[in-house]
């Protein structure tokens, strides 16, 4: 893997760009990537919420006929080209929009993540204590409304049928919905009023920025190391909290309430709706991460074997993380006397406020406190990293030259700073507004909308027996048929149900009880459509920049492949990207002689003509 076929002493490596150490750094990397935040806290509430174990039939689906092909398409698009997401659109020059529109998904993704990261740092460290912060309801924070599962004698039936009968007539509130809202996010009352920075907060994203920039210093060559423990770590402590989980009293109930199939949901298109959209934004497709990582691949990786291995994990995990939350949350609801539906919650108020309360109810509360919130930032930075990545590599691609490429750390520097100080009115009073508008608008319809261009763009633009054909003179096997036919006609179908399933769904954001004005939502418009409106624009502007005395030349040029569209090193460049030289090339690269008139009454002597180093050269030498 990675050796030339057929070809000893030839090297696989790109010594100016820098390859994966090895191909377990790269399916590690991959993983860490699709393998997120999200897999934790939005997977196993859709799959409560839809029916169960009957959402894994749609949600497989989805993978077999949308995630993996997509996966592959991305990996091998990058591998081959050898290039970040601008440098791969030589494919088709028209299109480089595309990766623009990446680029700018990727900022506003790297922008909020790294605040979800921060506030997990936070909890990591107020963690570190005999008692967790959000345990009682005796803190200078607390309303009168706050009722804890622990306070007083609540062991007791009669306290807790008091609690039960409170709640119909009361909302109760928790220690850590408290905890989380009054002092963590302080929160104010409106997204306009920003309030004061959470000087805690601001603290914690200043760790996670330089965590995030060290782990890349030196590129995939620094990264490739690190995730050795970030991507396999999540592993030892889902399974820990898993084991501990199922131990409890109540975690049966949890878990059967998590995967009871309700087959009648089958039938609904929403379910179906949501599995595409969890398996399409789970899996990392469009942001650009993939053809990222993959372009560090040596030319003859199998990055057909890398897709199927990373898909099929990331959702394994997801899968296997429901039963962590659920088994915690069973256990929950049966200490409160409530069905399981009362404390499930997803998002933020699954990972800062119901989980943590549940972890209160455990004996040695702060170790499992710890463990969870470190897994929460491994699997944070795992997805950060290729984000980073992802701007950093398609800048210096792009400049392209030796100056930029020897100071690549600084660039990484530079996108770390200005990432941190575009972070900041995040960890204000209203950040959690700002941070879940974005995390609505900026990557929702705008990705589905860039992954499907990008399948017509290479399947019939450029054509799809020549992507074919690259990627056999890659593996040494073309794509397998089932493949083929996805790309050409069953994933674009499916990537435009979800878009069209997005505008039928599409309800205003909220959060709790507040609705967003209307103001706010026309920003989170603006900022889903600044990506989309990249590929228009570089559109317009190749095809005026083309050679053509027609708009119908200019097109055709402007979606031409490029003479340097190809392998990246010169020994890969074979076949139909192999240099000609052709006889009548050849004649043109003869070096004339001086004064032709001379040349030809002198054509038998062959005179050598002095060169311009002072060294003679004969009038019939070639080139």
């Amino acid at each position: 893997n990675g050796a030339v076929p057929g070809e000893r002493g030839k090297q696989d490596k790109s010594v100016k760009r820098g390859n994966w150490g090895n191909q377990i750094e790269f399916v590690l990397t991959s993983v860490g990537y699709a393998v997120g935040l999200g897999n934790v806290w939005r997977f196993p509430y859709l799959c409560y919420r839809n029916g169960g174990g009957a959402f894994m039939f749609p949600y497989f689906i989805m993978l077999v006929f949308c995630g993996i092909p997509l996966f592959f398409m991305e990996l091998s698009f990058g591998q081959f080209a050898s290039q970040g997401c601008l440098g791969v659109w030589r494919v088709s020059p028209m299109f480089k929009g595309v990766g623009y529109g990446m680029m700018v998904v990727s900022t506003y993704i790297g922008i909020y993540y790294n605040v979800v990261i921060c506030i997990a740092f936070y909890y990591f460290f107020v963690s570190m204590t005999r008692v967790l912060p959000w345990t009682y309801c005796s803190n200078a924070w607390n309303t009168p409304d706050c009722v804890g599962v622990l306070d007083g004698n609540v062991s007791s039936r009669a306290a807790l049928n008091l609690t039960r009968f409170l709640n119909t007539t009361q909302k109760r509130t928790s220690p850590s919905e408290e905890y989380w809202r009054r002092y963590v996010l302080d929160l104010s009352d409106d997204i306009g009023n920003l309030g004061e920075v959470r000087l805690p907060l601001l603290g914690c994203l200043g760790v996670s920025w330089v965590v995030v920039f060290l782990c890349l210093i030196k590129g995939v060559k620094s990264s490739g190391k690190v995730v050795y423990f970030t991507a396999t770590f999540p592993y030892v402590v889902l399974t820990i909290l898993f084991v501990r989980g199922i131990t409890l009293e109540g975690a049966l109930t949890g878990i059967m309430y998590y995967l009871t199939p309700q087959w009648d949901k089958i039938l609904d298109a929403k379910v179906w709706g949501d599995a595409a959209s969890q398996i399409f934004y789970s899996l990392g497709c469009a942001w650009g991460g993939l053809i990222t990582m993959a372009s560090y691949n040596k030319f003859h990786n199998n990055c057909y074997r890398d897709s199927i291995i990373i898909s099929i994990t990331n959702c394994a995990t997801s899968v296997y993380a429901g039963f962590v939350i659920f088994s915690i949350l069973g256990f929950m609801a049966n200490h409160l006397g409530v069905d399981v539906s009362k404390v499930a919650d997803h998002g933020p108020g699954l990972a800062f406020v119901a989980y943590p309360e549940a972890l209160t109810l455990l004996p040695i509360s702060p170790l499992w406190s710890i463990l969870f919130f470190f897994m929460l930032i491994l699997l944070g930075l795992g997805t950060q990293f290729c984000l980073l990545e992802t701007l950093v590599t398609a800048i210096v691609d792009e400049v392209g030259n030796e100056w930029i490429i020897r100071r690549k750390t600084f660039v990484t520097l530079g996108v770390a700073v200005a990432g941190f100080l575009l972070g900041v009115p995040l960890t204000t009073q209203a950040g959690i507004y700002w941070l879940l508008l974005m995390d609505n608008y900026a990557a929702s319809f705008s990705l589905v909308v860039i992954s499907c261009i990008m399948c017509v763009a290479i399947m019939y633009i450029y054509g799809h027996r020549n992507y074919f054909k690259d990627i056999e003179m890659m593996l040494g096997f073309p794509p397998p048929l089932f493949f083929q036919i996805c790309w050409r006609f069953i994933s674009p179908a499916i990537i435009f149900f979800i878009l069209v399933f997005t505008v039928i769904q599409y309800r205003p954001i909220s959060y709790n009880d507040y609705i967003y004005p209307t103001w706010a939502i026309s920003i989170g418009f603006l900022m889903a459509l600044s990506s989309v409106i990249c590929i228009p624009i570089y559109a317009i502007y190749k095809v005026c920049r083309s050679e053509g005395d027609t708009l119908l030349e200019r097109l055709k040029n402007a979606t031409k492949a490029s003479k340097d569209w190809g392998p990246v090193l010169p020994e890969h460049r074979s076949g139909r990207y192999a240099p000609a030289f052709s006889p009548s090339t050849e004649s043109h690269l003869e070096v004339q002689p001086l004064q032709p008139e001379k040349g030809r009454s002198e054509g038998a002597a062959a005179s050598p003509v002095q060169g311009s180093n002072g060294s003679a050269h004969s009038q019939d030498s070639r080139l």
